[in-house]
C-alpha cells in the first residue's frame, strides 16, 4: 500500500511505515495536481499537516483512499466529518507537539517582557551607535514569576503550556467550557513529582485577571478575542498566539497596542497566511514567528511514529 506524505513526514515515521510493508513518497504535489497523482499512483494513505487541503471533491474523485492523516492537531484543513462519513478513516496527533507549542509560547513571552523584538531589530541598526540610549530603553523589563497567566482553551496543548508556567512560579487560571477541573502534574529530572490542582472559571474573569493571555482553542467562526475581549484585559497585559489564525481580531489587536492598552503580543499564526497583513508584521510591539508552533525535531519525530502507529493499527484491524 502506498502512503503520500505531501508535507512531509519525519525519517522515523517513514521507517516505521517502510517496517511495516508500506511504500511512502514525500513527493510534495500542488493542490491543483494532488487528486490526479493520487489516482495515478494507487495512494491509500494521505498525509499532510497545514499546506494541503482535503476537501469535498478530492474525496469524492479518490475512491481508493482509504486514510486522511494530519501531522499536528488542528484538522480545518480536512472536511473531516464528510471523509468519514464516505467510509475513510481521519487521524491527528493531538499529543505529539504540545510540548513544542508550550515552549513557543514561552520563547513569545520571555521576548516580550524583556523587549528582545525590538532590540533584535534596532541592536544591529544602531546597537554601535546609540548603544546607551537603547538599554535605557530596554530596561524596564518584567519578570515572570509571580505573574498570573490566563489560559483559554485547556486541552492538551493549554495543559502543557500550563506545566511551563507552574514551573517558572507563575499563577495559572483557565477558561475551558469543556474541562472544569484538571491536574497538572509536574515531573522533574530526578523522578520527583508535584500535582497542581486547577479548577475553570469564567473566560471574562481570566481576561481581567491575568497579566498574560495565551490562547489554545481550535478554529473558530468568530473572534474568541475581539475588541470586546481586549478592552477586558489588564492594562498593560500581554497576548500570545499560537493556537490557529483567526482567533484573534487582528485588527482590534493593533489598536490596543497602538494606544497602550496591551504592552505586546506574540504571534505564531495569522488571519492571511500565508501572507499576514502588513500592519501586523511592522508592529513593533509584536514578537513574531511563522507558525512553527509544532516545528521542532523531537516533535516531527513523535508526529512521524504515532501516524504510523495509528496507520499500522487501522490496517491490521
Amino acid at each position: 500500500m502506498k502512503v503520500l506524505a505531501n508535507d512531509g513526514i519525519s525519517q522515523s515515521g517513514i521507517d516505521a511505515l517502510e517496517a511495516a510493508g508500506f511504500e511512502v513518497s514525500t513527493t510534495t504535489v500542488a493542490q491543483g495536481q494532488l487528486i490526479n497523482y493520487i489516482n495515478e499512483n494507487d495512494v491509500t494513505v494521505l498525509l499532510v499537516r497545514s499546506a494541503t487541503t482535503v476537501r469535498k471533491d478530492l474525496i469524492d474523485a479518490c475512491p481508493g483512499l482509504k486514510v486522511i492523516g494530519r501531522g499536528g492537531v488542528g484538522m480545518d484543513n480536512i472536511d473531516v466529518q464528510y471523509a468519514k462519513d464516505k467510509g475513510l478513516s481521519v487521524i491527528n496527533t493531538p499529543a505529539a507537539s504540545s510540548g513544542s507549542v508550550a515552549e513557543l509560547v514561552f520563547a513569545h513571552l520571555y521576548n516580550s517582557v524583556r523587549f528582545l523584538y525590538d532590540a533584535n531589530r534596532n541592536m544591529p541598526l544602531d546597537g554601535d551607535s546609540r548603544f546607551k540610549d537603547l538599554k535605557k530603553a530596554y530596561a524596564k523589563g518584567v519578570e515572570l514569576r509571580g505573574k498570573t497567566l490566563g489560559v483559554i482553551g485547556f486541552g492538551r496543548i493549554g495543559q502543557a503550556t500550563a506545566k511551563v508556567a507552574l514551573g517558572v512560579g507563575m499563577k495559572v487560571i483557565y477558561f475551558d467550557p469543556f474541562i472544569e477541573k484538571a491536574t497538572i502534574e509536574l515531573d522533574f529530572f530526578d523522578g520527583q513529582k508535584v500535582d497542581f490542582k486547577l479548577k475553570a472559571i469564567s473566560k471574562e474573569e481570566v481576561l481581567k485577571q491575568a497579566d498574560f493571555i495565551t490562547l489554545h482553542v481550535p478554529a473558530q467562526k468568530e473572534y474568541v478575542i475581539g475588541k470586546k475581549e481586549l478592552e477586558l484585559m489588564k492594562d498593560g497585559a500581554g497576548l500570545i498566539n499560537a493556537a490557529r489564525g483567526g482567533v484573534v481580531d487582528e485588527v482590534a489587536l493593533i489598536d490596543a497596542l497602538d494606544s497602550g492598552k496591551l504592552a505586546f503580543a506574540g504571534l505564531d499564526v495569522f488571519e492571511n497566511e500565508p501572507k499576514p497583513a502588513v500592519k501586523v508584521l511592522m508592529n513593533q510591539k509584536v514578537s513574531l514567528s511563522p507558525h512553527i508552533g509544532a516545528a521542532t525535531n523531537e516533535a516531527q519525530d513523535r508526529i512521524g511514529t504515532e501516524l504510523a502507529d495509528q496507520i499500522k493499527e487501522i490496517f491490521a484491524s
